[in-house]
């Protein structure tokens, strides 16, 4: 508002009846200070009157967000909330998300005319205000409104998250400093009563983890704990929520927030032992969780304080987990008790047995020496359950089993185990097209509420989009009218990756709120193209030039439907439908798409193509057909050739750096090379499509032009080429391996989808599985062991080829053969147990001549290899294993290699 219009408007009000119109003018002028006293003139009629008017600014407003409008805002909420007699009524404006931009609840004319009304008025007010739901982070604008009602009547404080947030964050952390916290909770009034709701809250590890003053000493934890002590606080109501929020669960900050508070409260052993029961459940918890009520449970123990069957439940849960700290404390616990107490020693042996199917065989090994130490003092009655658990143990274990226990652990090798893998993926057809222009809103939303769309929705979104504003462009907006006022094309400026959630561009452009003049200027590289950024990958530039020409066909050539549109989730493209397709378009005198041809050609197969698909495309006419007849003829687009190159860092070979390359990069890979697509079918090819399949350099550097800052692979890329798998991993293989050497988290999920695809798999297939094989993360190693399987069950797994890179990967340091045996395990788990030995009957023999001593985690690799050796009836000896036998020592891996060699019969 310029200054002449506020002069004007402020005249209008000075002009203006006392009554409701005085007021309407102040608030239409911004006069927030005039508010109170105006409101304070109104009786209960005039202020209903002046309600009405106020609820209809209310709605000119609401869209209306300019800074000129904004002192109007204010006026409106403080005017609002005193014209309404009603309390809920006056709760219901206030809390309104219009109000909720600005500092205006904070303003002193809202709590004057909060504080004119009658003290139930306020109270009922300030309740409920505080029973709306608040910003996670606390900032609730309303805190100091209700903590004055509050502080002024006496009412009880409220209890709600919201109220709770805002005293945490604003009594407590904004210019208070100079104050010991402690002391300022003593102060407090709410203390007794809004602490031990601390403990109901998620997502507070920010703030009770905040120290104003600078003095270690001076926090939360602390805190509660002083108050506790001196009987401020109830002691054992904090011990009793603390263990409850902790045995709630929730993000590892807060835990590790309220682990803190559980130890600066320092429960006495007799204070713990009342509270066993919830220390045990701990016991299943969070590894530092797990660990804090482990060292408590094992002193009261010791001190006698718990009932002895504790041990045995607290074993049954802790043996069983993966971290094999807790494993150890737990065996050392178990023989401890035996030690003190021999009556003990047969529950204990018994227990530590337990570990015997730990996946781990060193954990196993040291819950055979537990067992064994403990045997005397047991008896021989113990002996019948151990044998039976020495079943579980690893072959490595079973002799010396069969020796403690009087009789033989693991029977034969059972050669003729029938290799069990999953059967062959088959892809779901994409299903006939959208049939209504309702059907195709339903899909939309879908699609919108999906973080990562399948590739089926969103391609039957594109396509039935094309064809329903070809059949009736007007009864499709209509239809999608609800979904386009939910999710709005935000007209441009697009950050980051294209995705497949940019429909919405098309949709746009449906509705008219994209001019097809700027989509055209955007295709002819004019202008910036509204779906790209500097961050694009090759995919997300290929996936955004199909729907920027589709934005601007559905304006300009109407055409009846797309030819890329895949016939199967996989996103293969039929030939005999692409044909056919094309055949509509030369019927009807369409000319296609360059980007809709281009992405068609590089999804058709399985090629070759049969005869009679071969003839109808050959009685195509157009240049399209006559380009796509051409294409089926050759044989579609051919394979690249890969070729096997290993990286070296600048400063290990003397090059020079390259482009985003650092001078102290260290890592060493194996990667591929391939040559890129030839000038005859790049011809063919839209430009985006081109650079799907250009020429591939290894770098340990991320290419702008193939990757963007932060890689988000999703199921789309690979349904660019589903026909190409090899291609595919070659230009992925940085972020396969970054996996493995940088210890990345997600390549993996990636390559399930990589082994169903067509295609061959080649050395950068193998490569990329490989790679994730010894990934850093469970997932990534959980996604690489479902892709081994699969190729498997193709039969497109070369054992040898898998098996001897995984060796040179492995000697280079680029893969932990502990996380590899890991990998391995866990297919063997599934019964395929020929193909883990195929691979392992590849790797030892790489392994054990490049490496000596033998990399850490090669006993657990030995270990794997002798399990599904027993079950492989083709197995031969294997010369490094029987030298690695041979040694002198009794150390795990040399132990390993012995129960290998006799199970291969090399002795």
């Amino acid at each position: 508002m310029s200054g002449g219009e506020e002069t004007a408007a402020v005249l209008t009000v000075m002009e203006a009846e006392e009554g409701p119109e005085r007021l309407l003018a102040a608030v239409r002028a911004g006069r927030t200070s005039w508010i109170p006293v105006l409101v304070g003139k109104l009786d209960a009629a005039q202020r209903r009157a002046a309600l009405a008017g106020l609820k209809e600014l209310r709605k000119e407003m609401r869209d209306q967000w300019s800074r000129e409008n904004l002192a109007v805002r204010g006026a409106l909420l403080v005017a609002g909330a005193g014209c309404h007699t009603g309390p809920a009524g006056a709760a219901t404006w206030m809390s309104g998300s219009d109000f909720s931009g600005r500092d205006w609840a904070r303003s002193r004319e809202l709590a004057k005319v909060v504080e004119a009304q009658p003290v139930e008025w306020q109270i009922e007010v300030a309740t409920r205000l505080a029973e709306r739901p608040s910003p996670r982070w606390g900032w609730w604008l309303y805190y100091p409104l209700v903590d004055s009602v509050v502080k002024r009547t006496g009412c009880p404080v409220p209890t709600s998250e919201a109220f709770v947030r805002a005293w945490l964050v604003q009594d407590f952390q904004e210019g208070r400093r100079g104050t010991a916290l402690v002391e300022r909770l003593r102060a407090d009034p709410y203390t007794p009563v809004l602490v031990p709701r601390l403990f109901e809250l998620s997502d507070v590890a920010h703030e009770l983890s905040r120290n104003l003053n600078g003095d270690a000493g001076d926090s939360w934890a602390t805190a509660i704990a002083a108050l506790a002590a001196t009987g401020e606080l109830d002691r054992a109501g904090l011990l009793d929520g603390c263990l409850a929020r902790l045995l709630r669960g929730g993000k590892a900050p807060d835990q590790k927030e309220f682990l803190e508070i559980l130890s600066a409260l320092d429960p006495t052993p007799e204070e713990y032992a009342a509270r066993a029961r919830d220390l045990l459940a701990l016991l299943d918890g969070p590894s530092v969780l797990a660990g804090h009520a482990q060292e408590v449970l094992a002193g009261l123990d010791e001190a006698g304080l718990i009932e002895p069957e504790a041990l045995v439940e607290a074993s049954a849960v802790v043996l069983f987990r993966t971290e094999k700290k807790l494993v150890r404390a737990q065996l050392g616990w178990l023989e401890k008790a035996a030690r003190r107490s021999p009556e003990r020693a047969g529950p204990a042996a018994l227990a530590a047995a337990e570990a015997f199917g730990h996946p781990d065989a060193g954990v196993q090994e040291r819950a055979l020496n537990v067992v064994a130490r403990q045997l005397r003092a047991a008896g021989e009655a113990v002996l019948p359950e151990l044998r039976q658990a020495a079943e579980l143990l690893s072959p490595v274990h079973h002799a010396r089993a069969g020796e403690l226990f009087g009789a033989p652990v693991g029977g034969e090798a059972a050669a003729d185990t029938e290799e069990v893998l999953p059967p062959v993926p088959v892809p779901l057809p994409l299903g006939e097209p959208v049939a209504s222009a309702a059907e195709l809103a339903e899909e939309l939303s879908a699609l919108l509420a999906q973080e990562r769309p399948e590739v089926a929705v969103f391609e039957r979104v594109l396509d039935g989009l094309i064809r329903q504003t070809h059949l009736d462009r007007e009864g499709l907006l209509a239809a999608l009218e609800p979904v386009r006022r939910a999710h709005p094309w935000n007209g441009g400026g697009h950050w980051g990756d294209c995705v497949p959630q940019d429909v919405l561009y098309v949709v746009a452009s449906i509705a008219g709120e994209t001019p097809p003049h700027r989509l055209w200027d955007a295709l002819r590289g004019k202008k910036r193209s509204p779906l790209r950024s500097g961050y694009s990958t090759v995919h997300g530039s290929a996936l955004a030039a199909r729907l920027e020409e589709a934005a601007w066909q559905v304006t300009a050539t109407r055409p009846p439907y797309l030819l890329a549109t895949p016939t199967d989730a996989s996103g293969a493209l039929d030939p005999a439908a692409l044909v056919a397709r094309l055949a509509g378009y030369e019927s009807a005198g369409m000319t296609p798409g360059h980007a809709d041809l281009s992405a068609a050609l590089l999804r058709v197969g399985p090629l070759p193509a049969d005869e009679a698909v071969l003839r109808a495309a050959g009685a195509l006419t157009s240049p399209a057909g006559q380009e796509l007849a051409q294409w089926l003829r050759g044989g579609g687009l051919p394979a690249q050739p890969s070729e096997r190159v290993l990286f070296e860092p600048a400063r290990a070979s003397g090059r020079s750096l390259r482009p985003g390359e650092h001078w102290f990069e260290d890592v060493r890979r194996v990667a591929v090379a391939q040559p890129g697509i030839g000038a005859d079918v790049a011809k063919r090819l839209a430009a985006e499509f081109r650079e799907l399949l250009a020429a591939t350099e290894p770098s340990v550097a991320r290419s702008k032009r193939n990757y963007d800052w932060a890689w988000r692979p999703i199921a789309h890329w690979a349904a660019m080429l589903p026909w190409h798998r090899e291609e595919l991993a070659a230009r992925w293989l940085d972020h396969f391996a970054e996996a493995a050497d940088r210890d990345q988290r997600g390549p993996g999920r990636l390559l399930p989808q990589l082994a169903e695809a067509g295609g061959p798999a080649g050395l950068a297939v193998h490569l990329a599985l490989a790679y994730c094989l010894g990934s850093a993360t469970a997932e990534d190693r959980t996604g690489a062991v479902d892709a081994l399987l699969v190729l498997a069950a193709r039969g497109d797994l070369d054992p040898g080829l898998l098996g001897r890179e995984l060796g040179e990967l492995a000697v280079l340091g680029t893969v932990k053969t502990n996380r590899l045996a890991a990998s391995l395990a866990l297919a063997a788990e599934t019964g395929a147990h020929r193909t883990v030995w195929s691979v392992l009957a590849a790797v030892l023999p790489v392994l054990l001549a490049s490496a000596d001593p033998a990399p850490r985690g090669v006993g657990d690799l030995l270990t794997v290899a002798a399990d599904t050796a027993r079950r492989t009836p083709d197995r031969e000896p294997i010369a490094q294993v029987t030298a690695l036998a041979a040694r002198t020592g009794s150390s795990r891996t040399v132990k390993a290699a012995r129960t290998l060699r006799d199970v291969l019969g090399d002795s």
